[in-house]
């Protein structure tokens, strides 16, 4: 089965149908409480890309690695005991000595609270000096690794704003991994405070366009796009309330034109109304087959919104290799991410039957 959007190796050829470059980071979930009262916490691995890879796995059934970097410590082990239970492959993973206190080398913990009603998410990070974003383009044989067979590569934004090094491994990976014949996708994941610190949404924009040269499918949500590449989406409110999917067919345009590198350009769709309410959607192009748009989920209620955007992409990335069109592809990410927001932590607990049943139309009528 092939879809006619992008090209992709296959899957007999190859020994990964998907790998991550991204930070893993432990996550401490306080439940219903709030992160400056709470007294117990649940733990989470996750992170921006490797999120999508472990979607692939756990709910698509693909075959994932991930490609990151932790301190040999107790905490390092705690979040490659979490990874194991993803199924993702962590033979690629980068081990570093850990120096006692976290001087030089340490791991990243991640704060979130999940908010409700008026009160809104809140994510607190704590990833100052960790190992991952020390890391320098020759760490990884990229050559070996690609030249093994791997059909999908992703990364983004996240990983590219840790540090001056972690922009220049990106930009290794994604040059190895075009040369092997493996699809690229990037998540801009526009994050404020990953970037205050370093020069802004001015550097934002220069790391992510040089990165933008080297992506075949380029995945955002309403702000990403003209936050880290300066591409402006016409009448979108500042509260992002009212989101007009003709604006951003506009901007996929100009996008399109300015990379014509770019496969795939897909968005996601979200009108918050409140923490636990939000209007969810999505809209893709593809050079091949055009606009297409999911199906819009007004009032869309919400446990977590956090991972919603990376199961949209890992519901896409799924169907780009496993369907026939761009039109289920967008369906199946749409759907993924409406069902990832339903559950607690990063990560998705949802099946393939049940991606695609919501798909297809269904309901959330109990099954028996």
């Amino acid at each position: 089965m092939s879809n006619p959007s992008v090209t992709t190796r296959p899957a007999a050829d190859c020994r990964y149908d998907v790998v991550a470059l991204g930070e893993v980071m432990l996550r401490m979930d306080p439940g219903d409480r709030r992160i400056r009262t709470t007294r117990s916490f649940d733990v989470w691995e996750g992170g921006g890309e490797y999120n999508v890879a472990r979607g692939l796995r756990r709910c698509f059934g693909l075959r994932g690695a991930i490609v990151t970097a932790l301190a040999d410590n107790e905490v390092g082990r705690l979040v490659e005991d979490c990874m194991l239970t993803g199924g993702l492959d962590t033979s690629w993973v980068q081990w570093r000595e850990y120096d006692g206190i976290g001087r030089e080398v340490r791991n990243g913990l991640n704060f979130t609270e999940r908010g409700f009603g008026v009160r809104g998410a809140v994510g607190t990070s704590d990833r100052g000096h960790t190992a991952v974003s020390q890391m320098q383009p020759d760490d990884v044989d990229w050559d070996a690794l690609f030249s093994s067979g791997v059909r999908w590569l992703h990364t983004g934004g996240i990983f590219a704003a840790l540090s001056e090094s972690t922009a220049d491994v990106a930009e290794a990976a994604m040059s190895a991994a075009r040369r092997h014949g493996t699809v690229v996708s990037y998540d801009l994941n526009y994050r404020p405070s990953l970037w205050k610190g370093i020069g802004g949404v001015e550097r934002a924009r220069e790391v992510n366009r040089r990165l933008a040269h080297h992506v075949d499918v380029m995945i955002g949500n309403e702000e990403d796009f003209t936050a880290s590449l300066g591409f402006e989406v016409e009448g979108v409110d500042e509260s992002l309330t009212d989101l007009d999917t003709g604006a951003f067919r506009a901007m996929i345009r100009t996008a399109a034109e300015a990379y014509p590198n770019f496969q795939v350009i897909a968005t996601t769709l979200r009108g918050v109304k409140s923490a636990s309410v939000n209007d969810w959607g999505a809209i893709a192009w593809s050079r091949a087959e055009g606009f297409v748009e999911a199906t819009h989920r007004p009032d869309l209620e919400i446990f977590d919104r956090v991972g919603g955007g990376d199961s949209f992409a890992s519901g896409l990335a799924y169907g780009l290799l496993e369907r026939e069109s761009l039109a289920e592809a967008v369906e199946y990410g749409a759907a993924h991410g409406a069902l990832a927001m339903t559950t607690p932590g990063d990560t998705t607990t949802a099946t393939l039957a049940e991606v695609a049943k919501l798909a297809a139309g269904g309901s959330a009528r109990v099954q028996r």
